[in-house]
């Protein structure tokens, strides 16, 4: 879960971080076409603290809801000596399954395929090391002038679980030629993962607005567009590879999602190139 755990520690709040465990394993999964069956979690600490591992597993509970798969078991460790404190570490695997003939890897994009971005609902669960450095002096009840939650709730906000929208998609015939879970690295990194050989992606930036925690974040933090767009998901957590002819569809069946047209597939390197 990285460094995200710092903050759920310093507010005391646990219970949206195994959310996050759950949907960056499902998301990852979904990549591929699967269908999430169960999931397990691992919480380590240097003593236990019956109260915040409750409301880790709550928070496990509800992503796997979320994720329509089963919580089937999880271990526990204490390690005094490793770990200081309260300080813990979580950690999950997803089982999922899919027929080889919609395995998604890669074979069915084509060039000329039209890129569509989900919206996330924050940071998601990376950047967190920079994000916290860009903060370390706020006070986490502080309210940003863009704002009307204090900073530390912005934070902790959990990664969108969209599974069940994509495995709707998928029974509903929409024409899905790949799949990419914007994580570390954000759309640079992660979207040229879906393609085939051969196949580059060009990402108009013009075609959805940075939401303004990122916006804020780049300034109080004096760092530059290129490397926000290198460590962060800027607004985008998942994005859809469809033919030209299935866009209209696809923006439609992904309205809860906040859907955007982002650019599309050409010839060239394994590459993303931003249009400006």
């Amino acid at each position: 879960m990285g460094t995200k755990l710092e903050v759920a520690r310093a507010l005391q709040k646990h219970d949206t971080i195994g959310i996050d465990l759950v949907a960056m394993c499902a998301n990852d999964i979904a990549t591929v076409g699967a269908e999430p069956l169960f999931f397990l979690d691992y919480l380590a600490t240097g003593k236990l603290a019956p109260a915040a591992l409750a409301e880790v597993v709550k928070g496990v509970a509800d992503g796997c809801v979320q994720a329509g798969c089963a919580l089937i078991g999880g271990e526990t460790a204490e390690m005094p000596g490793f770990y200081e404190g309260d300080r813990y570490d979580v950690a999950g695997f997803c089982v999922g399954v899919v027929e080889k003939a919609e395995l998604l890897d890669g074979s069915a994009v084509q060039v000329g395929d039209r890129v569509i971005g989900l919206a996330s609902t924050g940071l998601h669960s990376n950047g967190y090391s920079l994000a916290r450095r860009i903060v370390a002096g706020y006070a986490w009840d502080f309210i940003p002038p863009f704002a009307d939650r204090p900073l530390g709730d912005l934070l902790l906000t959990p990664t969108a679980i969209y599974v069940q929208s994509l495995l709707a998609a998928r029974r509903a015939g929409l024409p899905i030629h790949g799949l990419a879970h914007i994580t570390g690295g954000g759309l640079p990194e992660n979207l040229p993962r879906c393609l085939g050989e051969g196949q580059g992606v060009q990402i108009d930036r013009r075609g959805w607005e940075v939401p303004p925690l990122f916006r804020w974040l780049a300034t109080v933090g004096d760092v530059d567009w290129e490397e926000m767009y290198r460590t962060f998901n800027m607004g985008i957590g998942m994005a859809v590879v469809v033919p030209p002819t299935a866009v209209k569809s696809t923006l439609s069946h992904f309205q809860a999602e906040q859907p955007v047209l982002l650019g599309e597939v050409v010839a060239g390197p394994r590459t993303l190139q931003f249009l400006d």
